[in-house]
C-alpha cells in the first residue's frame, strides 16, 4: 500500500505511526505529513534528532517504510561503534549523550539537556545520572568536564 497524504488528513491506523520520533524538515508538506502522523516536528535542527534534509526518502514511500527509515536515521550504532571500536548496549538516553557529545565536541549540562529534548532548567537527573553511569562503565575519563563542558574522553 502507497502512503498518501490528502488534505491533511491520514486515516486512523497511521496517525500515531510516528509517535515520539523528533524530526526536523524545512519541507513544508514534509512538515505536515510528518505532523499528521505525530512526529514532533522540530523548527529548528538539532544534533540529537533526524533532520529529514539529509535523508535519501525514495518516492513513492508507505507510511511503514518512512517510519523505518526515520529509525534507521535515527540509530547511533555507528557512532557507537567508532567511540567504542566494537558493539556495546547501552539505554537510548546514554547513547543520544554519547552521539551529541561526539557530533558537537562538548556542551554545557543545560546545553546537553536541551539538545536532549529536556528544559535546561529542569530538576530531572536523569541525564546527570547517565552521566554517571557512563563513567561507571567506561571509567571517569570517559565523559570530561572541562570548565563546565562536558565532552568525551578516552575509554
Amino acid at each position: 500500500m502507497v502512503f498518501y497524504w490528502t488534505m491533511g488528513l491520514v486515516s486512523g491506523i497511521y496517525n500515531n505511526m510516528l509517535s515520539g520520533i523528533r524530526v526536523f524538515s524545512s519541507d513544508l508538506v514534509w512538515r505536515q505529513i510528518l505532523s499528521d502522523l505525530n512526529a514532533v516536528v522540530l523548527d529548528m535542527p538539532s544534533a540529537t534528532d533526524i533532520n529529514l534534509d539529509n535523508v535519501d526518502i525514495p518516492t513513492p514511500i508507505s507510511a511503514q517504510e518512512l517510519k523505518a527509515l526515520l529509525i534507521r536515521a535515527g540509530d547511533n550504532t555507528g557512532i557507537l561503534n567508532t567511540v567504542f571500536g566494537r558493539p556495546v548496549s547501552l539505554s537510548n538516553l546514554q547513547s543520544q549523550i554519547i552521539a551529541t557529545l561526539y557530533n558537537t565536541g562538548g556542551l554545557s549540562l543545560s546545553h546537553l539537556k536541551s539538545a536532549l529534548g529536556y528544559a535546561p532548567d529542569t530538576s530531572t537527573h536523569a541525564v546527570d545520572t547517565a552521566i554517571y553511569q557512563l563513567r561507571k562503565m567506561f571509567g571517569h575519563e570517559f565523559i570530561i568536564n572541562d570548565n563546565g563542558v562536558y565532552r568525551l574522553g578516552r575509554i
